[in-house]
């Protein structure tokens, strides 16, 4: 076997890994693996390691790779352990660069997927311990010409992405300054003789030599960058935007040199000198590039927003003295001083002392929340009027604010699925336009030029005529602005641009989209489904209605039932002496209490029998309750739990008790009528109650008496029949219906973000926030179709436009320079189309109606009656 191996060893270079595997717990979880592994083909031996839980393998590396290796054991029902690595990538400026970048990462042996983000000027990289490092990762995006670090966190990641992006503008500006003085020069020297330029512009301008010395340095200035990023990616045998503008830029100045010294060399004469083509490309392209770099960075202004939230100092207590000491220093327990105008540091729970605190960065809430001893506070908030102390509970990256910024980085560094053509389209544009760059060239040079040119030919949107160029020439000018105008980066940043703004913007409103296929299936959802307990309602009963019998007031029956339930531990009990208090009722305790398992209580006090119950309570006790029987079903018919009362065996009224509905279901519910959603209600309750409900809030459709495990099977139903589900509920009973759903929606989290199941977050319990999330979504959705229809159409029209399909009857070709000039626009229109989202506010901030809470209406399972 040994000699076998060593020659097949010979005959094919093998590979090793060392490949860390959990979820082993015995012998038979190695046997399992390594039977798996070897029924592979191109594995040749396996070793699976128990104790050290690691899998080393040896395999022909031509035939199968470590993701089908980490592929067979995940199939098994193990894992292969991946980590994360965050970098921070410069000088990326289109989506050429993403595809580059993405492509040379995922070629290492050993990673299993790269996202990069342009806009962010982010790589994540999900990579096999073991098998590659990261600094052969960054030193492989390196190679290719641009900067790799590791993210820092915190402020610390805000200051370096804002003087890595004041680099590249002051760069890009410089660049500017050299080179537009000089091509304007360069194109006033070229058009000399026309107009009324012979008046003031001097005629040795128009002096060839004159031209080569003022574009020479546009070329070898700002115009170098694109050479050199060129030559790094042809190096790793990668094409992108750099080398098409080198080709462009390159071309042209080269045809030009060699019809000025070398008129005779047969590429078009003294005549096709097109210096001002090479000047003003180059100056156009910088152009772009400046005031993408300037532009770009407003898409990703919300998480900057919110890292600027991070306080870097903090005031604490220690040995009973106040200590200033870096925030990210504070440790849970430790006590915190926070005054007026001070952003709170950490999360914590208010120890003493009162205040107002501003959490609209964090929650979308318009007005300050007051705070008292025992509420909580969130690092980042800002604290308007008191001075309090708080104890810190969750500090570092425990903490709301750093969990939301995770989420709004990660959700951002994901991909929706429309973006899937955009980046093949991206991917494969580069080469394409070069095939057809040729193409063009050699249909204009052998057969175009000598069946249509005209000598009156004029560049489109000039009055300039060509003149008698020659075949060359004119075939070489229509080429280079084929190869100018396409832009695949108008493509490639539509979709990514329009998803950082999306998920920045709705976490402004307190939501958390967990990824950008969330916002996408957010933006096509058709049904609405919410469960009812703790989602439409409290969760918790009330005392909606007293109705006295004559001879008694309000006060006197609910009065006379909080004493009889004062001890009782039963919700509908604790929901009646909780009214009475809030009523500010004098509630004393029972001379005798004897509670009567599914009828009710009898109580004493004051000399006087008290029965509170269902009516068979009183019916036994010969309690005659036919006077507020109609009274009674009326409240039961609303979904209402109803108990009767009587006093010395007199009927004295009746007290309804519900789970109130959340304030504002009412109102959500109607706008997402409006925006054209079903709306579906699930709950456990009986199907009396759940229609009760549907009544008051308009609810289209009643899913009753359905048992928490069958909450998903629900959902499945929904989706057999062609719907697309959103599911909002609570996030923790509802876990299994919300990964479900197309989009599960947990509402409520408050500050424990991290731990939610569902694809959207919403931080607070207002049920308008799924409107306003849906609203973000298709919001979001629009920007990324128009953005994708102007960068798809600006292709489609000016590519043909650029090679000279409309030339035979308009006698116009488009000059290289407007060609820059048009790139330059297109991939900015989108960028500025994107930061229009800015402007964006859900349509509840218009309406301005601040509704009341709306009536009780829900019973508590498991009433008395």
């Amino acid at each position: 076997m040994a000699e076998l191996l060593e020659e097949r060893s010979e005959e094919m270079p093998l590979a090793e890994a060392a490949l860390p595997i959990q979820g082993m717990t015995c012998a038979s979880c190695v046997a399992t693996i390594e039977g798996a592994l070897r029924n592979l083909d191109g594995v040749v031996e396996v070793r699976v390691n128990l104790t050290a839980e690691k899998g080393f393998v040896r395999y022909d590396p031509r035939r199968v790779n470590l993701r089908d290796i980490a592929r067979t054991v995940h199939e098994v029902g193990y894992q292969v352990g991946v980590e994360e690595l965050d970098l921070q990538v410069t000088g990326m400026t289109c989506a050429s660069c993403v595809a580059t970048i993405e492509g040379a990462v995922s070629n290492l042996e050993g990673v299993e997927k790269v996202v990069v983000n342009l806009n962010a000027g982010t790589a994540r990289v999900w990579y096999y311990p073991g098998i590659v490092t990261p600094s052969q990762i960054k030193r492989a995006i390196r190679d290719l010409g641009y900067g790799a670090s590791e993210r820092l966190e915190g402020p610390e990641a805000l200051d370096r992405e804002r003087e890595a992006r004041q680099r590249e503008i002051r760069r890009q500006g410089i660049w500017m300054l050299v080179s537009w003085p000089l091509a304007l020069l360069v194109m006033i020297g070229t058009f000399q003789e026309m107009w009324i330029l012979p008046r003031f512009v001097p005629e040795i301008l128009r002096n060839r030599l004159v031209l080569f010395a003022f574009t020479t340095p546009i070329v070898f200035g700002p115009g170098w960058q694109f050479f050199v990023n060129s030559y790094r990616g042809l190096r790793h045998g990668v094409i992108d935007m750099n080398l098409l503008y080198a080709t462009g830029i390159g071309s042209a100045y080269l045809i030009a040199v060699i019809n000025t010294f070398w008129p005779d060399a047969g590429f078009g004469g003294p005549r096709a000198t097109f210096y001002e083509a090479a000047a003003l490309l180059t100056a156009f392209i910088i152009l772009g590039r400046y005031l993408e770099a300037l532009t770009r960075g407003r898409t990703s202004e919300a998480i900057r927003k919110l890292m600027s939230l991070q306080p870097k100092v903090a005031r604490i207590l220690r040995d009973g003295q106040e200590r200033e000491i870096p925030a990210d220093e504070v440790e849970v327990g430790d006590v915190v001083v926070v005054r007026p105008g001070e952003r709170i540091p950490v999360d914590g729970i208010v120890l003493e002392g009162y205040s107002a605190v501003d959490q609209s960065m964090l929650t979308g809430e318009s007005m300050p929340v007051e705070k008292r001893p025992g509420d909580e506070v969130i690092g980042g908030t800002m604290n308007k009027t008191g001075a309090f102390k708080f104890q810190a509970t969750r500090v570092g990256k425990e903490t709301a604010l750093a969990q939301i910024i995770k989420l709004v980085e990660d959700a951002q560094a994901s991909k929706a699925p429309i973006q899937r053509l955009a980046d093949l389209v991206a991917g494969k544009f580069v080469l394409g336009v070069y095939v057809l760059s040729l193409a063009v060239f050699l249909f204009w040079f052998f057969f175009g030029y000598h069946r249509f040119f005209d000598p009156a030919t004029r560049f489109m949107l000039t009055p300039y005529t060509l003149g008698s160029v020659s075949v060359f020439g004119f075939s070489l000018l229509i080429s280079v602005a084929v190869l100018v105008i396409s832009c695949p980066c108008a493509v490639g940043i539509a979709t990514p641009s329009a998803m950082m703004a999306g998920t920045g913007k709705a976490a402004e409103n307190g939501i958390l989209f967990k990824g950008a296929d969330a916002i996408e299936a957010t933006s096509k959802l058709d049904t609405i489904v919410f469960d009812k307990t703790g989602t439409l309602t409290k969760g918790k009963p009330s005392v909606t209605d007293v109705v006295p019998a004559p001879e008694f007031s309000q006060e006197e029956v609910l009065r006379f039932a909080a004493v009889a339930e004062v001890n009782s531990e039963h919700p509908l009990g604790e929901a009646i002496v909780q009214g009475a208090r809030e009523r500010g009722l004098k509630i004393e305790e029972p001379e005798v209490f004897h509670a009567i398992p599914g009828h009710g209580v009898e109580a004493r006090f004051g000399g006087r029998e008290i029965l509170l119950g269902n009516r068979r309570l009183m019916g036994e006790h010969g309690v005659d309750s036919s006077l507020l029987l109609p009274e009674a079903e009326r409240l039961e018919n609303d979904g209402k739990t109803v108990m009767f009362m009587a006093v010395d065996r007199k009927l004295a009224g009746l007290i309804a008790v519900a789970d109130t509905l959340k304030e504002y279901s009412l109102e959500a519910i109607q706008i997402l009528h409006r925006m054209g959603l079903e709306v579906v209600m699930i709950t456990g309750d009986n199907r009396r109650t759940a229609e009760a409900i549907a009544r008051k809030l308009g609810i289209d459709r009643v899913l009753a008496e359905v048992l928490p495990q069958d909450k998903a099977q629900e959902i499945k139903a929904l989706q057999a029949q062609g719907r697309r589900v959103a599911m909002v509920g609570d996030g923790i009973n509802d876990a299994p219906a919300l990964a479900q759903a197309d989009v599960g929606i947990a509402i409520g989290s408050g500050t424990d973000v991290a731990k939610e199941t569902g694809h959207v977050i919403l931080i607070k319990e207002d049920l308008r926030d799924v409107v306003t999330a849906i609203e973000v979504a298709r919001a979001t959705m629009r920007k990324v179709k128009q953005n994708l229809f102007w960068a798809f159409v600006y292709n489609t029209v000016t590519i043909p436009a650029a090679a000279g399909l409309f030339y035979p009857w308009i006698h116009q070709i488009v000059s290289p320079e407007l060609a820059a000039f048009l790139m330059a626009i297109s991939s900015l229109t989108v960028t500025l189309n994107t930061t229009l989202l800015k402007r964006f506010a859900p349509s509840l901030k218009y309406l301005k109606v601040k509704a009341e809470p709306q009536p009780a209406m829900a019973p508590v399972a498991g009433g008395r009656g």
